[in-house]
């Protein structure tokens, strides 16, 4: 392919996993390659280090040294010929804070808009993604039901102040706390539902009919839910790993026989880590029964992790044995997709070896992008 012909890059920085590759398959879907990264910090290497990129695609909250505002601005000021594009669930940009020629959306991201915003952008894509039949009316209805749900939300958040005895007539700080905790329930609902829409395009992107799609987004919902419940538990601050693994298997074991053997240090990780990991593991069990060691009764799964105190790093290793024989699959699906994306979202890497005698999953990463 010559450099005339060259289907542009479009750099793509989200830190949370499921949003960055429903993202990525915005960009994809317009036309365009997709690159990824976790922080404003891997995107300025990225850019320092080629000069192929035409788009910048980034969220505006994100972790680490710089914003993602602040990220388009110093892309804006030293590679001027880049096109940018911010979205955010929780803050609406001003024309005078956003960088000069660049586009602002809101989360939940409008699939159509987006896809045709990038391309007028850029110039038309290479590449067109045919919607399973049915999949769109299905997320349309889905999306205008969520942000109802999102306004009864603001409703029901100040009934519940009433409840807790917060009387703005006796307190001079009850109004802005108030608003405080709603700002935070209106982002975090609002995250939430950018992630349930990217579930939900996801699986029915990839689905051989509508039933399946929606079995597949029942089951990853399922593994979202979990997750919110273990970080309810720990108050959404640190979880004990081994108490995720053992949530995120329990209704894919047995209870006359486990099939599952979870062992390692106890270690506490970040609610962003349990998500990412909830949602990992998640789609290792879906395969496992489906393809792998418990899709047959002798089948069973070792997970078993261990912490390099010298390097200070976690690795983790899931184990399939006395199932059939298994082969790499010939396509990467999104579950695929999912599993490789931990490695990058913790900085550190992943390996999948599809070995004759059952299916090993590595995940090795630095303990401060669990614990941090």
């Amino acid at each position: 392919m010559t450099l005339a012909n060259a289907i542009p890059n479009v750099l793509v920085v989200e830190d949370e996993m499921v949003l960055r590759m429903r993202a990525i398959d915005i960009v994809e879907d317009a036309g365009f390659n997709a690159i990824e990264a976790v922080n404003a910090d891997q995107a300025m290497s990225i850019l320092e280090s080629r000069s192929d990129i035409s788009l910048l695609f980034t969220d505006i909250q994100m972790p680490g040294t710089l914003d993602g505002l602040k990220l388009a601005h110093a892309v804006h000021k030293r590679w001027p010929a880049i096109k940018i594009v911010l979205v955010s669930g929780q803050v609406k940009l001003t024309d005078a804070e956003k960088p000069e020629n660049s586009k602002f959306f809101g989360k939940p991201l409008a699939t159509k808009d987006m896809i045709a915003e990038i391309q007028e952008m850029v110039g038309a894509g290479t590449l067109k993604i045919a919607p399973l039949k049915g999949a769109e009316e299905i997320l349309t209805a889905e999306n205008d039901s969520l942000r109802l749900l999102l306004v009864q939300a603001g409703i029901d958040a100040k009934a519940l102040l009433a409840q807790a005895g917060i009387d703005a007539k006796e307190r001079e700080a009850a109004d802005k706390l108030q608003q405080l905790i709603l700002d935070e329930l209106h982002h975090r609902i609002k995250n939430t539902l950018a992630i349930v829409g990217s579930i939900a395009s996801q699986s029915l992107r990839n689905a051989t009919s509508v039933a399946h799609g929606l079995e597949t987004i029942d089951g990853r919902l399922g593994a979202l839910g979990r997750a919110h419940d273990l970080l309810m538990q720990a108050s959404w601050a640190n979880a004990s790993l081994a108490h995720i693994l053992r949530g995120a298997t329990e209704p894919y074991d047995s209870q006359e026989t486990a099939r599952f053997t979870i062992f390692g240090p106890d270690i506490r990780i970040t609610s962003g880590a349990v998500i990412a990991l909830a949602m990992t593991i998640n789609e290792l069990c879906t395969n496992t029964t489906k393809f792998g060691a418990l899709s047959v009764p002798s089948g069973h799964v070792d997970i078993a992790w261990n912490v390099d105190d010298v390097d200070k790093r976690l690795r983790l290793i899931w184990t399939e044995k006395n199932g059939p024989a298994v082969a790499q699959p010939s396509h990467r699906s999104f579950g695929t997709r999912l599993m490789g994306s931990l490695g990058q979202q913790l900085n550190g890497h992943v390996q999948l070896d599809y070995e004759p005698s059952g299916f090993v999953y590595t995940l090795d990463v630095p303990l401060r992008s669990l614990m941090n």
